[in-house]
């Protein structure tokens, strides 16, 4: 009989050409100078996350309900005790009440929720404004979504928005614009004026507002007025805004990915029908744990003093070398400006800082998609005080 075997050999198995949906994107700034840190023992402030334990009494609440047999499929859209204390929160600081069946969701972190949102809202054609420098995953996800990026520019050196440019890149197609505050990477913090401003410039549009607002209990200088103007506070950006924070960075567990989206109902409703099939649910006893805390709100009310008392350490060491400091405003970052210090540029200085100086930080010029370098780097200061001590020595050989 013949031989009909059609299995083919090793030699002749062929793994299918693939075109890119990301053609551009590479492994991150974050993984590179992260492996590089590993690599050479450099102290890393590049990657923004904690190097302590979150409060042992978070990992209670958190083990507590796997214990009480909390570990199946909860809500797609959160438990409810969880929703109801986020709902609490923002009207207790901000003033606007969100219902909590229809309007606020849990997600697998503030990554996840920013995409499902872009993916929700972001048809092909459509445009998205983005503020650079920006966090890396919002040009991919618009990308994703089929829609267009429109870039504008932060003023450079100060990093403040420049709304005569935010304006004029409005056009008919304009879907949404994407808006950080506090700013990853540089700190800044818009004012009430800002938010005011933007309110004022998307009054007579029907453009959407994602509001990442990951940062949000990490605002400094409270003596000097300084206040985190989150978008719920100001009726209509609230009534246009999908608003974005994350369980990880408030309560130091990153890893645990766990965020919220607060949105008005209509766009709550499209939010969801994308998130339930992304992620369709999030981890179930990490989110009753996080409801059981949030019945203290002393962590998230004493994170500003928490931090500005690590960015002030940091920040007196600092001034012995010749970096110049730009104002850090809020979240856990300080930039620096390195002109004084190394001809190299951004990206050339972190490689040789992390390899000589045994110190990682990350360069601006990775928040931009075209790489502008304007001699600036960014490091991390939500590290123990020891972490940042060692660092502080041995960049003092600057």
């Amino acid at each position: 009989m013949p031989n009909h075997d059609t299995t083919p050999t090793a030699s002749e198995a062929r793994t299918p050409a693939l075109k890119s949906r990301l053609p551009k994107v590479g492994t991150t700034i974050f993984t590179v100078m992260s492996a590089l840190a590993f690599d050479k023992g450099a102290v890393n402030l590049g990657q923004g996350f904690p190097d302590f334990d979150c409060d042992p009494q978070l990992v209670n609440a958190v083990t507590d309900a796997m214990q009480r047999g909390l570990n199946q499929y909860p809500p797609m859209t959160g438990v409810p005790v969880l929703r109801e204390a986020v709902a609490a929160k923002l009207a207790a600081l901000y003033g606007h009440r969100y219902d909590p069946g229809s309007e606020i969701t849990i997600t697998a972190g503030a990554t996840q929720a920013i995409i499902t949102i872009i993916l929700a809202v972001v048809h092909p054609g459509d445009e998205v404004i983005v503020l650079e420098p920006c966090y890396d995953s919002y040009v991919p996800n618009i990308e994703l979504a089929g829609g267009t990026v429109v870039r504008v520019p932060l003023t450079p050196g100060t990093f403040r928005p420049d709304f005569g440019k935010i304006a004029a890149a409005i056009s008919p197609r304009t879907r949404a614009i994407i808006v950080n505050s506090p700013h990853n990477p540089s700190a800044t913090v818009w004012s009430e004026a800002d938010m005011l401003r933007l309110q004022e410039i998307l009054a007579p549009t029907d453009i959407l507002l994602i509001s990442d607002e990951v940062y949000e209990h990490m605002v400094f200088d409270a003596d000097q007025g300084r206040t985190h103007q989150s978008a719920a506070r100001f009726a209509g950006l609230a009534a246009r805004a999908f608003i974005v924070s994350s369980f990880g960075k408030t309560y130091h567990v990153t890893g645990w990915k766990v965020g919220y989206v607060a949105a008005p109902a209509a766009l709550t409703a499209e939010f969801r029908k994308v998130h339930q099939f992304n992620v369709f649910t999030v981890n179930t006893p990490v989110q009753h744990g996080l409801a059981a805390y949030m019945a203290d709100d002393r962590p998230y009310l004493g994170l500003p003093a928490f931090y500005q008392r690590k960015r002030d350490l940091f920040r007196a060491g600092l001034a012995s070398t010749r970096f110049k400091l730009r104002p850090s405003e809020g979240s856990y970052f300080q930039c620096v400006d390195i002109s004084d210090v190394s001809d190299l540029g951004e990206a050339d200085f972190c490689q040789w800082l992390t390899t000589e100086i045994g110190v990682a930080a990350i360069p601006l010029s990775a928040f931009y998609g075209d790489g502008f370098d304007q001699r600036v780097v960014r490091f991390c200061f939500a590290k123990k005080d020891e972490t940042l001590n060692l660092a502080l020595e041995r960049l003092a050989r600057l």
